[in-house]
């Protein structure tokens, strides 16, 4: 295969943003270029880029893409098969095109479709933050987290191998994967865990009473574990119409065992429950830390006096030490957690400085396991 000097992104966020960053700190002599689709003003992403030097170039002309090795296509998932037809024709037949959706069979049939299943390997780096669009990227961002890359039937080995050997350079953990097995894993371990979070949240909303008794005891437990309820609901949307037939699948079982959970209640079966409860802490247990497709919370939470100025104490000790925190509170709902107050930061690293240097203060964590 030859050698890849040449790089177009079409959508330069967070993933595309990070992905630059990375190919530009393995090679800087490589051509790193992204396309502007504003008419008016050029997007402030693209512009610090190129002014930092990740970019070599900004363009506003697809056509540029013909002169690309490799394309990463960043837009959302349905717009990723937009761009995928306009390239077909514009493209060489030796350029590579990848994507990093979180939904894999639309595109890979897109590719099949538009003649352009040899030149295709869908990917889907499993790390993002809350904090979007290039300003927020980084080179640490698919740190140890898994890149799944799905290879039609058509593509060849070398390029599959190349991926592989370039997503390591990312020092993030390739897995590979069919197109279809992809998206039915990401049903039950993602877009099946939103939507349940996010009824979850409605239930609790349409059945609250006029006092809202409901909304102020769910602090604590009940929003941590729906959290994710809150992410964007454009992007959910596409996602769900996007994997329709396996998150249907996974949803319709999750129907059945939440109706197997309602027969063991009225039939008041004790064995039961403690059986699923046993049987999901020992799993759950079993699940590595390293980054999934959820994001994980880096939080800690800590035992303080009931006095003035203790939390802005802890807050001071933190920023002068140049830790940055992302979220600070009291925790009044304390039935799953220890800790009074609680702490979280925006990345692992802070998180462990932060713990180094409040326990060298004698305070006293905990962690939620």
């Amino acid at each position: 295969m030859k050698e890849i000097k040449s790089i177009g992104f079409i959508g330069f966020g967070l993933i595309g943003g990070s992905i630059a960053r990375l190919l530009r700190t393995k090679d800087s002599s490589l051509d790193l270029f992204a396309y502007d689709y504003h008419k008016n003003a050029p997007a402030p992403g693209l512009v610090l880029a190129r002014s930092e030097g990740v970019l070599s170039r900004i363009t506003g002309e697809l056509s540029s893409f013909s002169e690309a090795d490799l394309v990463f296509l960043c837009a959302p998932v349905s717009k990723n098969i937009e761009y995928l037809s306009a390239l077909k024709g514009i493209i060489r037949e030796d350029c590579i095109l990848t994507d990093v959706g979180s939904v894999k069979g639309d595109i890979a049939q897109a590719a099949d479709n538009l003649g352009l299943s040899r030149q295709f390997i869908g990917g889907h780096p499993m790390a993002g933050s809350e904090q979007t669009g290039y300003a927020n990227s980084s080179t640490m961002l698919l740190e140890n987290a898994y890149y799944i890359l799905t290879p039609t039937k058509y593509t060849p080995d070398k390029v599959t191998e190349y991926m592989v050997r370039l997503v390591e350079d990312f020092h993030a953990i390739p897995v590979v994967l069919d197109a279809g097995k992809h998206d039915a894993l990401t049903a039950a371990v993602s877009h099946l865990p939103h939507i349940i979070a996010a009824q979850l949240v409605n239930l609790v909303r349409t059945s609250d009473d006029e006092k809202e008794q409901m909304r102020m005891l769910a602090a604590g437990g009940f929003k941590d574990i729906t959290r994710i309820a809150s992410s964007s609901p454009a992007m959910w949307q596409a996602i769900c119409m996007s994997n329709p037939v396996s998150i249907k699948e996974i949803l319709d079982r999750y129907i059945a065992s939440l109706k197997e959970v309602s027969d063991a209640i009225a039939r008041r079966d004790a064995d039961y429950f403690y059986r699923i409860f046993e049987e999901a802490g020992t799993y759950r247990a079993s699940i590595p830390n390293a980054k999934g497709m959820l994001n994980r919370f880096f939080e800690i939470f800590i035992d303080i006096s009931d006095e003035a100025g203790a939390i802005a104490t802890i807050a001071t000790l933190l920023g002068a030490n140049g830790i940055s925190i992302k979220n600070i509170g009291i925790i009044h709902n304390r039935e799953f957690e220890q800790g009074v107050l609680r702490i979280e930061f925006y990345e692992e690293d802070a998180l462990l400085k932060g713990k180094r240097l409040l326990s060298a203060h004698n305070y006293t964590l905990y962690e939620r396991g």
